[in-house]
């Protein structure tokens, strides 16, 4: 196997976790990496040999396999195609791009020059998430009519929190359904098989003025300022969403998002229900997927190797009882992608790709457009 070479574009907190899980693989290299206004720096300070502050200048001068995009979404497409264009794969955050549009011409271009693509919807990796698509596809559970959940967080909780996401022009039309909820619903769709084809959404806002600080602030990092370091802003994205969906089957879908639902860090629920039995996952709760069933017991399947699926294995790193969680999830995406980078595979795989980022944009379009006329929207 062949070491692979590797910048990576944008250093905060997403961005040193895609550092971190690349170096778990062994045969990657993270030669680069690429940061506005500082790039030496954020070199120094992830132990990485070259520092730039135009990504471009790292693409060119480097001789790279791939770039990993990691900055704010509005940026995503110009850096995508300028690595595309050099013949690079591109792993690349999300949300994937600002528009549907955007997204299409990414997308083709990929497909038109064979390019292995990623979009890091890297919760699909979570093994007792691989253990429910396995149990779906085998027939364990049965037609799928109802599948309910959602995806909780607390960071902008407070009227004083504040990130680049809540400014549209950065993030888009919608926040916390593309920040989170967009990987609810890439999971729900991965695991059953299912694509939703009707969307009924309802925002809301916790917070309608922010006081946005007039400092640098990066994401998760609780910093605090003084009352004079503040701006009052309005704010034009929503802090919840609550959102129905009909499925292509007739399965009807309910979640509700939320980045201002106090003592909720990071929990993503998924329950399905299906016709032989139910499953429920919970993130808080990671290792074990609980089993209902109506004519026996219910059973708790925990993360372990020697008792789940094929699918389940391949994403899980220790033994049964060693805890794995959100890293993990990082390092067996990348796993994937680099496999089929190395095999130079442009076809689907489990892990999401360049196709699965224009879903996305599409589901957020769709979202969107029924939280303004609050109606029913088909996909």
């Amino acid at each position: 196997m062949r070491r692979m070479r590797v910048g990576v574009i944008g250093i905060g907190f997403i961005g040193a976790a895609h550092i971190e899980a690349l170096r778990r693989l062994g045969y990657v290299d993270v030669v680069a990496v690429a940061h506005k206004s500082g790039g030496e720096k954020k070199a120094g300070e992830q132990f990485v040999p070259k520092g730039y502050d135009d990504y471009r200048d790292m693409i060119d001068r480097e001789e790279l396999d791939a770039v990993h995009i990691c900055t704010p979404n509005n940026l995503h497409f110009e850096m995508a195609m300028y690595a595309m264009e050099k013949g690079l794969s591109v792993m690349l955050e999300k949300p994937f791009t600002m528009t549907v549009e955007e997204a299409k011409t990414l997308c083709a271009y990929a497909k038109e020059h064979q390019i292995v693509t990623g979009v890091n919807h890297s919760l699909r990796m979570n093994p007792q998430v691989q253990q429910m698509k396995a149990m779906v596809q085998s027939g364990e559970i049965g037609e799928v009519f109802a599948v309910t959940g959602g995806y909780l967080q607390d960071w902008l909780f407070l009227e004083s929190d504040w990130s680049w996401r809540l400014d549209p022009e950065i993030s888009g039309n919608t926040r916390a359904f593309s920040d989170i909820g967009t990987h609810w619903i890439d999971m729900v769709e991965d695991i059953t098989g299912l694509r939703a084809v009707e969307v009924l959404a309802e925002f809301g806002l916790l917070h309608k003025t922010r006081k946005k600080p007039l400092k640098s602030v990066e994401t998760f990092s609780g910093m605090a300022l003084r009352p004079e370091d503040y701006a009052d802003t309005p704010v034009k994205t929503e802090d919840w969403c609550s959102i129905l969906f009909r499925f292509e089957n007739g399965a009807i879908g309910n979640m509700n998002v939320s980045q201002v639902t106090a003592g909720r860090k990071n929990q993503q629920i998924i329950s399905i229900s299906g016709s032989k039995c139910a499953l429920h996952w919970d993130s808080e709760d990671s290792q074990e997927l609980w089993v209902g069933r109506r004519e026996m017991f219910n059973q708790k399947a925990p993360k372990d190797p020697s008792v789940l699926s094929d699918k389940a294995k391949a994403v899980i790193g220790y033994p049964g009882g060693h805890v794995e969680g959100f890293p993990d999830t990082f390092k067996a995406q990348f796993e994937k992608f680099y496999q089929a980078v190395l095999e130079g595979d442009t076809a689907q795989r489990d892990f999401a790709n360049f196709e699965d980022g224009l879903r996305e944009m599409v589901l957020c379009e769709k979202v969107y457009e029924s939280a303004q006329k609050r109606a029913w929207v088909k996909i």
